[in-house]
Formats: structure tokens, sequence, C-alpha cells
């Protein structure tokens, strides 16, 4: 017998929720950063897992071991918090500093640029 069979039913509904909430987005985060193409595109997809996805599954410890040990749990909030807090600054530097690098270069797939990518003038007859 562990310490979570003293769980109410209603709080049991609540962590597994929140537990199926947050495992179901880190793996749409997982599922787009492995299947979308672009760097600029695959960006997107782990913020979503990592900052929500983790909200969630932390919100159901949270739930879980606070009403077993009678206290909340401190920690899991400042956890929580660093998560939402760094994931998408992080991520937004990772992004403007590819974009900085493709500027450089010259790469003409830069998003937001406003220009179609330039392309070579094809030889044609005049007459």
């Amino acid at each position: 017998m562990t310490a979570l069979d003293s769980l109410p039913p209603w709080l049991m509904a609540l962590v597994a929720f929140f537990l199926v909430l947050g495992s179901t987005l880190t793996l749409l985060g997982a599922f787009g950063l492995f299947h979308l193409k672009s760097f600029y595109d695959r960006i997107h997809a782990p913020t979503l897992g990592t900052s929500w996805g983790t909200a969630g599954i932390l919100l159901a410890s949270l739930l879980a071991w606070s009403w077993v040990q009678d206290r909340v749990f401190v920690h899991e909030l400042v956890i929580g918090i660093c998560v939402m807090v760094t994931t998408p600054v992080t991520l937004m530097f990772l992004g403007r500093a590819a974009l900085h690098r493709d500027r450089a270069a010259g790469t003409g797939a830069v998003p937001g640029s406003g220009t179609a990518p330039v392309q070579e003038p094809s030889a044609s007859v005049s007459d």
C-alpha cells in the first residue's frame, strides 16, 4: 500500500486529468519537433510541450503530494514558474540568433523579410 492510495476519488480524477493533459501536450510538442521541416517552424512546437506540458504534470504532482503530505510543495511551483518563463525566452533567443545568421549569410528564405527569395533571371531570347 502506498501513500497515494489515500487520495479521494475526486482528487485522483483531477490528478489523472492533469497528467493526461500535460503528457498529451508534451507528446504534441515532441511530434511537432520531429515532423516540422524548417528550424523556424520547429522552435514553436517544443515551447508548447515544455511549458504547458510541464505545467500540467507539475500541477498533478503538486495536488497529489500536497494532499498526502498535508503541506504545499513550494519547490514544484518554483520549478513550474522557471520552466514557464525560461523556455519561451530561450527559444526566442535561438530564433533571433538563427534569423541573424541567415540574414548575414544572405539566405533568401528568411521568414518575415517581406521579400520573396531572390532567383537568378533565366536566359531568354528577345526579339
